[in-house]
């Protein structure tokens, strides 16, 4: 079964150019934080700034960056059946409100809407990020998987409703008077009537900084691509080796066609005792964007 959150996930980097949200939702992650994806969970280790792999001296942050509004707004696979107004005279003296029922297609269907988005961001990552190369992977730790978290964002409230299930659906209503009906989503006034099949509903009233860019460790092409060129060539004189080496006859087949893929694991797990230094730290290792790839790290323990 589709996990119910993949799609929101998936969704939100696309629309928000290259924010992810954390896992879980109500974590905070800050400009420098550094963390590893295990088994399906992210798990932050510490801060480049706290823990001085990088002098807080030498970093500048930029601080409430204003985002597009009008991309911190969708909905996928969300109807509105229903809106309306009506009375109630239940109090005795009688009062108006506005009633909106939101219908999920399936499994994952969601709405989300963000007021005010801001960013907190490292400004100078091109001028910081060799040192934190050789810190992290030689001097400091000795790391080989390693995300960093370059930016945050927050928002003046959002909120999120996800479907469990197919057709699973939402009703809300305000007293607020004169309310636009489109706008009773996500509203502080908005109170559940009644829910179905919602695997998650949240407000977050306040400025947490849910929602991050990040860069990721990866080992460089030309290096890669040396040694795939390399493994590709030890295979394919593989059968050879082991004909003459072991008294056996084992079947082999005369055309092999070796599979390798990228694997930066390998590469590094490979290389020979001080190979990797301080002073070679950088021709091996490099940042890359955290893109749609990590977003399926976070979901790969439950299997589907």
């Amino acid at each position: 079964m589709e996990n119910a959150y993949r799609n929101f996930y998936r969704t939100f980097y696309m629309n928000t150019g290259g924010f992810i949200p954390t896992k879980p939702l109500n974590q905070s992650l800050y400009p420098g934080d550094f963390f590893q994806i295990r088994n399906g969970e992210m798990i932050v280790l510490g801060n480049i700034f706290r823990a001085r792999v990088i002098d807080p001296m030498d970093c500048e942050i930029g601080n409430e960056i204003r985002l597009n509004p009008v991309t911190w707004n969708f909905s996928d696979g969300v109807t509105k059946p229903y809106s309306g107004r009506g009375h109630s005279t239940q109090t005795g003296s009688g009062f108006e409100f506005s009633k909106q029922i939101l219908s999920f297609d399936k499994r994952g269907s969601f709405f989300f809407k963000a007021e005010a988005p801001e960013a907190v961001k490292i400004m100078n990552w091109n001028g910081i990020q060799q040192q934190l190369i050789i810190r992290l992977t030689q001097t400091q730790y000795s790391f080989r998987e390693l995300y960093v978290v370059t930016e945050c964002a927050t928002t003046e409230s959002w909120t999120l409703a996800i479907a469990g299930a197919p057709k699973a659906e939402l009703e809300i209503t305000t007293d607020i008077e004169n309310f636009g009906l489109v706008d009773i989503f996500g509203h502080h006034s908005a109170r559940t009537v009644q829910s179905k099949d919602i695997e998650y509903y949240h407000r977050e009233p306040k400025r947490r900084p849910s929602f991050f860019k990040a860069k990721r460790l990866a080992v460089q092409d030309e290096k890669l691509e040396t040694f795939i060129s390399q493994l590709i060539s030890a295979q394919q004189s593989q059968n050879d080796w082991a004909r003459e080496f072991f008294n056996y006859d084992f079947h082999y087949d005369h055309v092999y066609m070796p599979q390798v893929k990228d694997s930066q694991i390998s590469l590094l797990d490979m290389l020979q005792s001080n190979q990797l230094n301080p002073n070679t730290a950088l021709l091996y290792f490099k940042w890359v964007d955290a893109n749609l790839d990590d977003i399926e790290k976070l979901f790969l323990k439950y299997g589907y």
